[in-house]
């Protein structure tokens, strides 16, 4: 008889654990795998960020819902009540932790989304990330001690004090932190620009973080600058006000050439690269500038167009090389560098 009424007690909290896994698997795997594909064909990006926020854990909380519910229907005489409050807290705080994740997750989602709107398409940098996790962590590390019972207004009040001290022992990291934020506020370098500083070193920004920006040159190397000198620095950028670039390419001929063909068998050449090569503006009209008598030719600059700054090298080897058999076969010379010598004699020279 005790031991049917045993199993009796234990059967309803049993039943809440097994009930909670097995509606949590069903939310998981087949309510969120519908609305999955719903969102899909909505044009509002809010509703796939909310989804994939709750992915894995409807499930979990699901799991802690039953195991709540078995705490409350266990027997009470194999556990103290003061063990039932610890539980209690505990699953209280996993799944306040859990919210905050979630809430973190979405946080991070709809700043993406809108900088995208905003922007173009930048991608979120590092920076942005960590602020939106730091602050969304923040409340929910209160939110839990609230929860405990534990008062946040002295600690409030030290952090406030105490950010002061800190503010003073941190003044390079909080310069590279705000300087960060202003990089990304003003919209002058982002994520996937072609950039180059004033000390020389050039490449692609690959994220912008709370202390340095990382630039790729193209030898694959990267390059660490902190957010202040990255900030007060002289700034070239290859992608402002948009990506596609002149190409100026220095020519010289023969003075014995005739201009008017040199000018219209380089155009020709130079039509061709750009509407062959990749990278190239086919609809762009390049045009020639003669521009110095120079000291063994007649120099002038072939202006090209292209899509961005990388695509440069390729346009300028091609039409190097295009425009060298060109002018072979047209009889255009392009003339070796030439020095004219004069010798004087002198006086001794004629009586000997």
């Amino acid at each position: 008889m005790k031991e049917s009424l045993k199993i009796t007690h234990f059967l309803l909290p049993s039943a809440f654990l097994i009930g909670g896994f097995i509606i949590g698997l069903i939310f998981e795997k087949v309510i969120l795998a519908k609305l999955r594909k719903v969102v899909k064909k909505t044009k509002w990006e809010g509703d796939e960020i909310l989804i994939a926020a709750l992915r894995g854990k409807m499930l979990f909380w699901f799991i802690i819902a039953g195991i709540y519910g078995a705490i409350l229907n266990i027997p009470l005489s194999p556990i103290s009540p003061n063990t039932f409050n610890v539980l209690k807290k505990i699953l209280l705080i996993i799944f306040v932790a859990s919210v905050t994740l979630v809430l973190a997750r979405i946080a991070v989602g709809f700043v993406n989304s809108y900088t995208k709107k905003v922007r173009g398409v930048t991608p979120l940098t590092s920076i942005f990330t960590n602020l939106t996790n730091i602050v969304v962590f923040v409340v929910g590390i209160l939110i839990i001690l609230q929860t405990l019972g534990i008062s946040i207004t002295p600690m409030l009040t030290a952090l406030g004090v105490g950010g002061l001290a800190v503010a003073l022992a941190l003044q390079d990291t909080l310069s590279n932190l705000f300087s960060g934020v202003h990089i990304i506020a003003s919209g002058q370098v982002k994520p996937g620009d072609y950039v180059k500083l004033d000390s020389g070193e050039r490449g692609y920004v690959t994220d912008i973080a709370w202390r340095n920006t990382t630039i790729r040159a193209l030898p694959n190397n990267m390059i660490i600058v902190p957010n202040s000198k990255m900030a007060s620095t002289i700034i070239t950028n290859y992608c402002q006000p948009e990506k596609e670039m002149s190409v100026y390419i220095e020519v010289g001929v023969s003075y014995d050439s005739d201009l008017g063909k040199v000018e219209k068998v380089t155009s020709e050449v130079a039509k061709e690269v750009l509407s062959e090569m990749q990278g190239g503006i086919s609809e762009f009209e390049p045009f020639i500038r003669y521009h110095t008598f120079g000291d063994f030719s007649i120099d002038f600059t072939v202006i090209l167009r292209t899509r961005e700054f990388i695509n440069q090298y390729i346009i300028k080897h091609e039409f190097i090389k295009r425009l060298h058999e060109r002018y072979k076969k047209e009889g255009i010379n392009i003339p070796f560098p030439i020095k004219t010598v004069y010798m004087e004699k002198r006086a001794e020279d004629h009586h000997e």
